[in-house]
């Protein structure tokens, strides 16, 4: 009945058998349970382990049976305490095979199928980027969203989009309206119209995407985290979704020389028509900047300036005003 506490048949039988006659010896234990001396002093040894026999304190050298609410109580508590350890040993375990599976699909081989191929690192993208460059041959549709693009990011794409435009390759970039503002993204902007390219701007744009010769696209696993790789496709219908959503957004973008348009009736200018959309959806203050390319303070500094136009004390009644006037 107590082999579930860890108690084997034998062990039970010497400790029911002591706490009905405690002052039983081992030739006692071993004439009434029928048991050899060698199975009776194991089966001591067993119960003392698990502290269900103690020292006797009324005859030296003795041993007597712990009463089974107190011992095993102490049995129980001593499986709680196993099981907890074993707990965290496993939580331990499992963490630290989730850190080598990060580890280990990092030097994994990139995934790929006929038509698509998973890149993984920042090495692999970079590698198959500069082989469709060189295959390229009529066009190249981008978009570059998040406003300033790093100074590494226009370092690798320079001798790549330069061999593209010097081959004759047209080149359609998109970049948010922020940029105008960064002066080491608009200096490549302003080269890159120089050399051909055509260069547009848009408060908004969709995920970061790339479309060569309408034929193959490359676009981020996870829009929000560009390093944890990239999906390089040939599906001819993910292809031309791509580029239509390309050229939907490319209509509504304002060429880089040209100044970005104020509304004739509101005087808004795009970004803050779209920063009033973006707040009146419910969008925080984080999410709009980050979607607008923008700092958090300027999305505040801009936010407080349409406020004063509108004469509302608050984000509510900004949005409400914005309504009744049609800018919304």
């Amino acid at each position: 009945m107590l082999a579930v506490l860890g108690l084997g048949s034998a062990s039970e039988a010497v400790y029911r058998e002591m706490l009905a006659d405690p002052l039983g010896g081992v030739d006692d234990l071993r004439e009434r349970l029928g048991m050899t001396e060698a199975a009776v002093r194991a089966a001591l040894d067993e119960l003392a382990d698990l502290e269900l026999l103690r020292a006797s304190r009324d005859i030296p050298g003795a041993m007597r049976p712990v009463s089974p609410a107190v011992g095993l109580e102490l049995i129980l508590r001593r499986q709680e305490e196993d099981l907890l350890r074993r707990q965290q040993e496993l939580a331990r375990s499992k963490a630290a095979a989730a850190r080598a599976v990060a580890e280990y699909a990092d030097l994994r081989p990139n995934d790929r199928t006929d038509t698509t191929e998973r890149l993984v690192g920042l090495d692999a993208i970079q590698s198959k980027l500069e082989v469709l460059g060189k295959e390229v041959s009529r066009e190249c549709l981008a978009v570059m969203p998040g406003g300033a693009q790093s100074q590494a990011s226009l370092d690798a794409s320079r001798p790549l989009d330069a061999d593209a435009m010097h081959r004759g390759v047209a080149l359609l970039t998109l970049y948010q309206d922020s940029v105008r503002n960064d002066p080491a993204t608009l200096a490549y902007a302003r080269w890159m119209t120089q050399e051909g390219g055509l260069v547009r701007t848009h408060p908004t744009l969709p995920p970061r995407l790339l479309v060569f010769d309408r034929e193959v696209a490359v676009v981020p696993v996870d829009p929000a985290n560009t390093r944890l790789g990239a999906l390089c496709t040939r599906e001819p219908g993910i292809v031309a979704s791509l580029a239509a959503l390309f050229e939907q957004t490319w209509q509504t973008a304002v060429p880089l020389g040209a100044d970005r348009p104020q509304e004739e009736e509101t005087g808004l200018a795009p970004g803050e028509k779209e920063l009033l959309k973006l707040l009146a959806s419910g969008m925080t203050d984080e999410g709009a900047a980050k979607r607008l390319g923008i700092s958090l303070r300027t999305v505040r500094r801009q936010m407080s300036a349409l406020m004063e136009r509108l004469d509302a004390s608050s984000r509510f009644e900004a949005g409400l005003k914005a309504a009744q006037r049609g800018w919304l």
